[in-house]
């Protein structure tokens, strides 16, 4: 009689090996699909606490990015008041900025030159005509995670100034 019961408890111990399978291979997709989002956790709260968009604007077309992504002047340097210079020398030759805010200063390093920061394929054009603009003082650098580094320029084209 004994022998009929671990029997019947076959099937049962089959079933929850299953379900732990299962489980296993839902949370390895959960973390991979964390680890390759590209997203900040960490950069979404701070934007979620300041009030700004948690998410990135929708990539913009080829043709519209080269004319009208947004241009976000960031000092990232030790000089007060670069990112209005800049700023008002992108302006004064018709590129239109999204103006300097408390979040144009940059201290978290990584940046040793002037850099202009683009991070769709459609706005290496425009970063191009901002780094001819400056007098080509500047490099141009692609980053698809741009928008973890500078929240308010989601979508943009940063122009990361750190000397003059």
């Amino acid at each position: 009689m004994n022998a009929d019961r671990e029997s019947n408890r076959l099937p049962l111990r089959a079933g929850a090996m299953l379900l732990f399978a299962v489980a296993i291979v839902c949370v390895g997709l959960g973390w991979h699909s964390a680890a390759t989002s590209g997203k900040n956790p960490e950069a979404q709260l701070r934007a979620a606490q300041s009030g700004a968009p948690t998410s990135a604007a929708p990539a913009p077309t080829q043709s519209s990015a080269t004319n009208s992504a947004k241009v976000c002047v960031i000092n990232a340097g030790t000089v007060n008041g670069l990112a209005t210079v800049v700023d008002d020398q992108l302006k004064s030759k018709g590129f239109t900025t999204a103006g300097i805010t408390s979040e144009s200063n940059y201290s978290q390093g990584g940046f040793t030159e002037n850099t202009i920061v683009y991070s769709t394929p459609g706005q290496k054009a425009q970063a191009q005509k901002i780094a001819q603009a400056l007098d080509n003082d500047y490099s141009v650098d692609s980053r698809a995670n741009m928008a973890s580094s500078f929240i308010r320029c989601a979508g943009g084209v940063a122009v990361v100034a750190v000397r003059r």
